[in-house]
């Protein structure tokens, strides 16, 4: 790569979330059980702005005020429920690919297109720079304005999506690269064309070859990871998740329409399909959560893209340490225990 200034994406944002009229609904400021700490934040930054514009000392109130946001803030995300949690993920302020690109990579070339058919703008494709980390950067790219989100298609990847990024990960191969991917879709676009052109073909055929690339594969669910959409970059040596993202075989929302008919039942699906971190680490189905500023990666964004960057630095660190022998066996070993549960589920010899 050159020592030229990085060239980066537009900067994009996730879809808003939808559901039953009693779930936590998304707005373009965030999800409604967020509507009092962003009253007082409303509040303080009233009073900030009286205080540089006047020689009035209320000094006090800001302090006071701050204590009351940063109170409401600690007891509102202390009690989130799992709903809560995806409209978190969900955020539309909430940091994505291509914020991570511009604010923590170094240096990074897009690469286009699969070779075959199109250049699907739902995946992101790159060589790209740490420090002196160099590694592929595979992601889901939504959009933030109408017209970015219709682009990328909601960040639902068709097929020529995940050809594109099988096609990139194995030039990583080839150039000794480790490889990063970065979660975040509902899913993989189900639509009659999507499907004409081998949508489950293309998710199957990455899961498998991502099983014998001879590179390190760091997966990081950074948002929203649902279904197949998720699985056809998710294979790695190490899966790591936002403390505030999701991850599941299916959205809540088809969860409850496919179980219940009923979309009121949204957060009951959320429960039930302990989609959070907190319960992906006891089941031992990601191998670690990196944790957000208080409030969400939204509240802080510079801070959580931050600890990704370390993250990535850290852990491919220790990854390139195993040999690649050693590296396939135990990416196919911790596969192949997923989800086991004694007496229930046993694992697979």
């Amino acid at each position: 790569m050159s020592d030229d200034p990085p060239r980066k994406p537009e900067r994009e944002g996730g879809a808003s979330p939808a559901g039953a009229s009693r779930s936590p609904r998304s707005s373009e400021t965030g999800p409604e059980f967020e509507r009092p700490i962003r009253d007082l934040e409303g509040q303080l930054a009233e009073l900030q702005e009286l205080a540089g514009s006047t020689r009035l000392d209320i000094s006090s109130e800001i302090a006071a005020l701050r204590a009351r946001l940063e109170a409401a803030i600690e007891t509102t995300y202390s009690e989130l429920s799992p709903w809560e949690r995806v409209s978190v993920a969900r955020h539309p302020e909430r940091p994505v690919a291509s914020d991570y690109v511009h604010h923590i990579l170094d240096d990074f070339i897009e690469l286009h297109g699969d070779r075959a058919f199109g250049d699907d703008q739902a995946i992101l494709t790159g060589l790209a720079r740490i420090d002196d980390e160099r590694f592929m950067l595979i992601g889901h790219r939504k959009g933030r304005t109408t017209k970015e989100r219709l682009a990328c298609n909601f960040g639902c990847a068709h097929p020529e999506g995940y050809r594109k990024a099988l096609h990139k990960m194995r030039q990583a191969e080839k150039l000794g690269l480790p490889i990063v991917t970065f979660i975040n879709t509902p899913g993989a676009f189900p639509g009659i064309g999507a499907e004409e052109r081998g949508q489950a073909l293309a998710i199957a055929e990455n899961i498998l070859a991502m099983f014998g690339l001879r590179v390190p594969i760091l997966v990081i669910v950074i948002g929203e990871g649902g279904s197949g959409g998720a699985l056809g970059i998710g294979i790695g040596d190490r899966v790591l998740m936002m403390e505030y993202a999701y991850y599941s075989v299916i959205s809540p929302e088809g969860c409850a329409a496919i179980l219940w008919k009923d979309g009121e039942r949204t957060p009951d699906a959320a429960a039930s399909l302990r989609l959070t971190s907190a319960d992906l680490l006891r089941l031992e189905l990601v191998d670690g959560v990196i944790p957000e500023p208080r409030g969400g990666a939204h509240r802080n964004r510079e801070s959580a893209m931050a600890s990704v960057r370390g993250t990535i630095l850290t852990e491919l660190a220790a990854l390139r340490r195993l040999p690649v022998e050693e590296l396939l066996r135990l990416r196919r070993e911790k596969f192949r225990h997923a989800g086991a549960i004694e007496g229930r589920f046993p694992a697979c010899p």
